[in-house]
């Protein structure tokens, strides 16, 4: 985990459930004698996550049945990242697909006192994302533009006066529903959960899959950059798979792009990158 990354430490769940009281029953002690949860059910991530933003942030944040619950420790490790990437203090950051939870634009907001702007296709996630926007004073500054076009990613959503510090974005990761599925189905094997647990691999289509796969969003999405090269300073993804970035570091280069960075990140035991390339 990055340094700066506040949660490096362990959860206080005393102070936590003070502040979110809903959180105490997904509460346990494990075998070492510390408190936990498990966060193999999304009700236990997602009263959690209300709990840390709540905390840390003063936010009252809530997400429909079925949408994605992102770990929040690891979204903002990516942030830390990108941060150190910019190194200046006024940005305006684009989170591409921001989703039901509108975690980028929240954390970027309230920890960094970024400008966010953020696009999504889902109408329901929009309207989940607005009520947010809406209900916490603090975040009034976000700006979230509807992408109409399901098969474009930056097209229809930077305007001709935009100009963006940085892109990030979290891509669909499986090829189709029935590739969620099934990959999904053999982490609940690796993890050993039982039906019960498996709770947490939850996610609308638009969260999940992409025809082609996390590749192809990539792909997509740089190709469309090039559009976009006096507009952008870094566009960044996320890449879930370290077998997938020669591939994206292939079609990035066919774009002449000026620098090209892999930034590796570890939470615990996983690992994760992001990709980031810049044309000016």
């Amino acid at each position: 985990m990055h340094h700066k990354n506040p949660f490096v430490k362990d959860y206080d769940f005393d102070k936590l459930i003070n502040d979110h009281k809903p959180l105490e029953e997904y509460v346990f002690v494990n075998t070492h004698g510390n408190k936990s949860i498990r966060f193999g059910d999304k009700n236990a991530v997602k009263a959690l996550n209300t709990a840390l933003l709540k905390s840390g942030y003063g936010v009252s944040w809530d997400i429909p049945e079925n949408y994605l619950c992102p770990p929040i420790p690891g979204r903002l490790d990516y942030l830390l990242y990108i941060e150190e990437l910019l190194s200046k203090k006024d940005v305006h950051l684009l989170d591409i697909g921001t989703g039901a939870n509108l975690i980028y634009p929240i954390l970027a907001t309230c920890h960094f006192n970024w400008k966010c702007t953020a696009s999504e296709v889902d109408p329901d996630a929009i309207k989940n994302a607005q009520d947010l926007i809406d209900n916490n004073p603090q975040l009034s500054n976000i700006e979230i533009r509807h992408q109409l076009f399901k098969k474009s990613i930056l097209n229809n959503i930077i305007k001709p006066n935009d100009f963006f510090d940085v892109v990030v974005c979290n891509p669909p990761f499986y090829k189709s529903m029935t590739d969620a599925h099934k990959k999904n189905s053999r982490k609940v094997r690796n993890l050993k959960l039982s039906e019960e647990d498996n709770r947490n691999f939850a996610g609308r289509s638009s969260e999940l899959w992409f025809k082609g796969g996390e590749v192809a969003f990539i792909k997509k999405m740089v190709e469309e950059s090039t559009q976009f090269k006096s507009q952008v300073f870094w566009f960044t993804s996320l890449v879930s798979s370290r077998e997938h970035i020669k591939k994206v570091k292939r079609a990035i280069n066919k774009t002449e792009a000026t620098e090209v960075r892999v930034v590796e990140m570890q939470l615990g035991n996983k690992k994760s990158r992001f990709v980031a390339w810049r044309f000016n």
